[in-house]
């Protein structure tokens, strides 16, 4: 009786939250067809005041789009955000990170899990053992976690670092490369700072960049001027380098850079606008390499 009580409950809370998740999605739709419409709108108010051609894409739509700007005024003008976003909290509420890893991990894994663990200043790490994905979700939505970090490996060596937002998405799935954990590198720092560090973003230009950098960012809380810790993601052909760095001043102008480790290279291969374990969950970004073009283009 026990069992089917529980059984039923679960079904009830997959329902509520399908059902949430598909609202969200549903006003986050409204507001996107709102926003093509106002940059429809603007591309012609600035044709119109520069005295230049309305674009040819906007010439069937024109008549009524012109109609529809005589109506704006300076409140209804401007597209606003009906709804909250997925990050409307960030800098608000400090993030809550969970940290964990595939099952069966090597004592590489575990030491690479230890390590992100003390990169995210608020990060937590659990021991996997034969969790499955869905209750780690469960778990760290009812202790009111901000995101899972979940990293993969292949052979012993980290090759997948997965970050789920709650508690609706989206869910970033990245390649890990060129992975140097902290006993490997040559300069010995000591104890790694737990300081809430400087965030450096470098290159992120496209629409799916700041998409990436603002995943990124929230995994971080605000920094105080004063901190001395650096982390930097720095964007080389879709490539995310990341580096840690903490800074001492030499002088009045001068200081001195040290690694701390972890260092390694992150390459997205999708987004999904859902958690982890969201099966149904549509993709918003996935990566086409063997595209005639892929060579060509720069996603982020």
């Amino acid at each position: 009786v026990h069992g089917t009580v529980k059984r039923i409950i679960e079904i009830k809370m997959i329902r509520r939250n399908s059902r949430l998740r598909r609202e969200y999605l549903y006003k986050k739709n409204l507001e996107e067809k709102e926003q093509t419409l106002h940059d429809k709108k603007r591309k012609i108010k600035d044709a119109l005041d520069a005295g230049k051609t309305v674009p040819t894409e906007l010439r069937n739509e024109f008549n009524e789009l012109k109609a529809q700007i005589g109506y704006d005024d300076d409140k209804t003008g401007e597209a606003k955000n009906t709804i909250d976003d997925e990050y409307a909290r960030a800098g608000i509420i400090d993030p809550k990170v969970l940290i964990t890893t595939s099952r069966d991990p090597s004592s590489r894994l575990m030491q690479f899990a230890k390590e992100l663990k003390l990169v995210f200043p608020n990060g937590e790490r659990m021991n996997r053992g034969n969790t499955v994905v869905k209750e780690i979700v469960d778990a760290a939505r009812k202790n009111e976690f901000s995101d899972v970090v979940i990293v993969h490996e292949h052979r012993g060596q980290p090759d997948g670092l997965i970050i789920s937002h709650l508690p609706y998405g989206p869910s970033a799935y990245f390649g890990l490369s060129n992975v140097v954990l902290r006993h490997d590198l040559a300069d010995k720092l000591g104890h790694m700072s737990e300081a809430y560090p400087h965030l450096v973003f470098d290159n992120f230009t496209t629409k799916l960049g700041q998409r990436v950098m603002t995943i990124l960012k929230s995994l971080f809380p605000v920094c105080k001027p004063d901190s001395r810790r650096v982390l930097s993601f720095a964007n080389r052909d879709d490539m995310v380098v990341f580096r840690h760095h903490v800074y001492k001043k030499t002088g009045y102008k001068e200081i001195d850079l040290g690694e701390v480790g972890p260092r390694f290279d992150m390459r997205l291969y999708q987004i999904k606008l859902g958690t982890i374990e969201m099966t149904e969950a549509e993709n918003e970004w996935v990566l086409r390499p063997y595209m005639n073009t892929a060579k060509k283009r720069k996603a982020m």
